[in-house]
């Protein structure tokens, strides 16, 4: 077996679903009115993505369960779906792989054509939890404080992880990029470090430049920032990485007070997301946006899968109808038992079901060991995996590649999601989705346990379709633009 490139048609019990270099190449949309383009994917069955004979709708509805698609009822705008190109992967990438390797991953990762299209980026601003070090961008001598911060720089990010965001940008000219510290320099900080500590209310004005600094030397590196949160997983002070506490009426203060005016004063449209947080820690971004002035600053709340369940949101939606919904991280890891698959496509399901305008996991890539990091998770997932191991390095997709490649092959960034029935867990579940061009697409999930035969129904017309057991599809067939 070839392993110099992208692992595409052999496959070992450790690759899951996805053969990357084959890439799914057929067009999203359906051929006519009536036709419908499946895609079907196992856990237990590679590769994933397989392009089944296409459906038609006709006038016969059969006597099984029928999943619904009302395209005249539309909910959220959504952004996209992606994953995080932290510092460990984008060094993965840039320094374990060949120029070859590294070109087909990138293709296969974020092209919208001959990839999955992957169309956000979750960028660390500075360390986190998978980092080769830690570091900021205004590091100053023990004992030292830059508030006026001549010491900001970039540098750390120009040697791969600019370069990388580059070529990502250059396949995917919609992808947007979102970015979170995991801490503020140490100086600006109770604790004088990375690690622990609070931000000292001397800094809230340096940390707001701190920011504004940020965005404009991306952007004068030709990288648009669309959004940012204010600080990763606020209510989590970690003891082995960077880490910040920050509750909400200090999270309030600093966006009304000092970072909603700097950015506004500097000219930058940027958005801003409260909380960065897990759903079960609902109540502070409430209590951020119940703060009016505070919430002016504000585009809606960003949140994390690792506590409670993703119906929190829309309690979020029914408070702030007008504020949007991101769900920013969500690891796979070797915590998960049984079928993968099932649990990440469910994951896409129940975000966007729930008002989630993105759904964006963690890393982009790990090695066959979960590395590089400097603490916290050990048994993290990422994207696709590079063995270094292997000699050269082999690239093997993960079930999440598969379940991201699900949707961000077909829903493209600015389709809405629209109405459809579910069955809930234990039999079918499903979300659907609208484009611009008017194409319709829907995801369906069977976690019943054996294989399902459905209907489809779409405008008074159906297609029967059988998934196998823990089987996802995508089907997607032509519409009318909307009006």
């Amino acid at each position: 077996m070839n392993r110099r490139s992208f692992v595409s048609k052999a496959w070992t019990a450790a690759c899951v679903t996805v053969a990357l270099a084959g890439g799914v190449r057929a067009s999203p949309q359906a051929t006519s009115k009536s036709q419908i383009e499946v895609f079907e994917s196992n856990e237990n069955r590679t590769p994933g993505l397989e392009k089944r004979a296409p459906l038609q709708f006709g006038k016969t509805q059969t006597s099984a369960l029928t999943l619904r698609v009302d395209d005249s009822t539309r909910y959220q705008t959504i952004d996209g779906f992606g994953a995080s190109l932290t510092d460990s992967s984008a060094w993965l990438l840039d320094k374990k792989l060949t120029p070859e390797q590294r070109k087909e991953t990138l293709d296969q990762l974020f092209d919208p054509k001959s990839g999955i299209g992957l169309s956000i980026l979750r960028q660390p601003m500075g360390a986190s939890d998978f980092a080769l070090s830690e570091y900021s961008y205004d590091d100053v001598a023990k004992g030292e404080k830059d508030f006026k911060l001549d010491k900001f720089s970039i540098e750390h990010d120009r040697a791969y992880i600019i370069p990388l965001l580059k070529q990502a940008l250059a396949r995917n000219p919609n992808l947007k990029v979102i970015a979170s510290p995991w801490s503020p320099p140490g100086w600006m900080k109770t604790s004088q470090s990375m690690i622990f500590g609070s931000l000292l209310p001397e800094a809230y004005p340096a940390l707001a430049t701190y920011f504004v600094k940020f965005i404009k030397a991306y952007e004068s590196e030709g990288i648009p920032i669309y959004a940012i949160t204010m600080q990763n997983e606020p209510l989590n002070i970690p003891g082995n990485y960077p880490g910040l506490g920050m509750v909400a009426v200090e999270q309030a203060t600093f966006l009304r007070d000092n970072l909603g005016p700097a950015l506004k004063s500097a000219g930058l449209k940027t958005k801003v997301f409260v909380f960065d947080h897990n759903w079960d820690l609902i109540e502070y971004p409430i209590s951020v946006l119940s703060d009016a002035k505070a919430a002016a600053f504000a585009a809606g709340t960003a949140t994390h899968c690792y506590g409670g369940v993703p119906t929190a949101q829309n309690e979020l939606h029914e408070r702030f109808p007008e504020k949007e919904i991101w769900m920013t991280e969500c690891s796979g890891g070797d915590w998960q038992k049984g079928n993968l698959l099932e649990q990440q496509v469910r994951l896409i399901i129940n975000s966007t079901r729930n008002w989630a305008q993105t759904v964006v996991l963690w890393n982009l890539a790990l090695d066959q060991n979960h590395e590089p990091f400097l603490g916290g998770c050990t048994t993290c997932r990422g994207i696709v995996t590079v063995n270094q191991a292997a000699s050269p390095a082999q690239v093997i997709p993960t079930v999440d590649y598969t379940a991201l490649g699900h949707v961000s092959k077909f829903v493209k960034p600015g389709a809405h999601r629209v109405a459809s029935n579910t069955f809930d867990q234990g039999s079918l579940e499903d979300v659907a989705f609208q484009n611009s061009d008017g194409s319709i697409v829907l995801l369906v999930l069977n976690s019943s346990g054996a294989a399902v035969s459905f209907n489809i129904a779409w405008k008074s017309e159906y297609a029967s379709y059988k998934l196998p057991a823990g089987g996802v599809a995508t089907f997607v067939w032509q519409a009318s633009a909307p009006k």
